[in-house]
């Protein structure tokens, strides 16, 4: 559904997107994260059509959406992040003029109309003038736009800002819904969301892809740092001479008091471990002592720590040079008048 090569942006010296490569194919749910200033909002504006790449190709449906942009945004159903819309309209009123404008036919006006509505929610507004709406709602106002002329790429970035917990997970449940049947291009900053919901991330930084792959394969790339999580009653001295003296065990990250009882204590310890088969050695050595353990795991690498690690300054140099400095931020073009 979407080939990107090569992609490109730049403001005078200063590369906003620095020749990105990726694909996402039709039914895929696919999660485009990054830093603030990383570019995400950059590229989705050039695949959009917004704007046009310095450098590069793009294309849409098998439409080349830089020399065919009308035709490509044929296929695009795009919620930037700060949604724009007419806010002396009623919502209603304001999803059939947008529809229209997508070329949506007369006879399906109200059936499409109907549907977007449903789907975020929002039918209890739909008579309400936009301007005297919350941002939660004018935000899902502009999901609703995104889904009224049906399309099968869904581009959203950030559409869960400012909605309430319930709200988020009611998109979340619309977003996880549209996997097989819709392809969507999900940019957030909320990692929880995106491990539930998207099937594929994409990692940038400093307008460069620094990595890709389900949340499941990234998670394991990263763990080359292990952490086992022990939970163990004794006295403090010797329960850190004993871990740090079992083989496999390259130190301790922290310790916590869970529970004081006299000179034996409950100790929670995360330990920096060479493998999960170090589990192992450190059962059989507090057994050996004599001490009671209350808990024994391996400690899950998440999406968050995959996404610290690949976008902190020094990660980052590892994966490739950092594009010329500039006062221009990477994502300072102007905000787009209108969604697609």
């Amino acid at each position: 559904m979407i080939e990107v090569d090569n992609l490109t942006k730049a403001y005078g010296d200063r590369l906003a997107v620095n020749g990105i490569r990726f694909s996402v194919n039709r039914g895929e749910v696919i999660g485009f994260l990054g830093p603030n200033g990383a570019g995400k909002s950059t590229t989705l504006r050039m695949l959009t059509g917004y704007l046009t790449p310095t450098d590069g190709s793009i294309r849409v449906g098998g439409i080349d959406a830089i020399s065919n942009p009308i035709e490509a945004r044929r296929f695009i159903g795009y919620m930037p992040e700060s949604v724009p819309l007419y806010g002396e309209m009623r919502v209603d009123e304001y999803l059939r003029y947008r529809a229209s404008l997508k070329g949506v036919r007369r006879s399906q006006l109200k059936a499409r109309v109907d549907a977007s509505l449903q789907l975020a929610n929002i039918t209890d507004v739909r008579y309400r003038i936009i301007g005297q709406l919350s941002k939660g709602y004018r935000s899902r106002v502009g999901l609703a736009d995104a889904l009224v002329a049906d399309p099968p790429l869904l581009v959203l970035d950030e559409p869960t800002a400012g909605l309430d917990p319930n709200q988020i997970r009611q998109v979340r449940d619309l977003i996880r819904g549209m996997a097989g049947q819709k392809t969507v291009l999900l940019s957030t900053h909320i990692l929880p969301e995106v491990e539930s919901t998207c099937g594929r991330v994409l990692i940038i930084h400093k307008g460069r892809l620094v990595g890709e792959g389900a949340p499941s394969t990234l998670r394991v790339a990263q763990e080359g740092r292990q952490a086992l999580v022990v939970e163990a009653r004794g006295a403090r001295d010797a329960v850190d001479t004993l871990l740090k003296n079992t083989r496999g065990v390259r130190g301790i990250l922290d310790t916590v008091v869970t529970e004081q009882q006299g000179a034996a204590p409950l100790l929670r310890y995360r330990l920096e471990v060479d493998s999960s088969e170090v589990a192992e050695a450190v059962f059989a050595a507090v057994a050996a002592a004599g001490l009671s353990l209350r808990e024994l795991h391996r400690e899950q690498t998440s999406l968050e720590d995959v996404f610290a690690s690949l976008t902190t300054a020094d990660a980052a140099a590892q994966h490739a040079e950092p594009a010329p400095a500039t006062t221009a931020p990477a994502d300072s073009d102007p905000k787009p008048g209108a969604s697609v």
